[in-house]
């Protein structure tokens, strides 16, 4: 699967549109990461916990993204783009959207 922030693939020709894709996760955080959170906001630097967390989230969010194009017959997504929103206090989603295609 190819997967693409442009409109367009070069060498590729785009044979059919199947439509818009989209794959989320929705995470919270952990208290014990907070605490640390916390200690690291009084003196600085990065908090590689959250870093971490936020990078697998990406991580699924494309995977399920994925999955949807294929299920569709896809082999390739374009303007892939991605959106996080606050859901509570203490839990934010992440999605990953793009539109599905086939390309040859």
């Amino acid at each position: 699967m190819i997967f693409v922030t442009s409109d367009q693939i070069a060498g590729k020709t785009i044979k059919k549109t199947l439509g818009i894709v989209r794959g989320n996760t929705i995470r919270a955080r952990h208290l014990g990461r907070d605490i640390s959170a916390a200690l690291k906001n009084i003196v600085g630097g990065e908090i590689k916990d959250y870093t971490k967390m936020m990078a697998e989230s990406r991580e699924q969010a494309l995977d399920r993204m994925v999955e949807e194009a294929e299920s569709l017959g896809a082999n390739a997504i374009l303007n892939v783009r991605f959106a996080t929103s606050m859901i509570m206090q203490s839990a934010s989603e992440i999605l990953a959207y793009g539109t599905a295609v086939i390309v040859e």
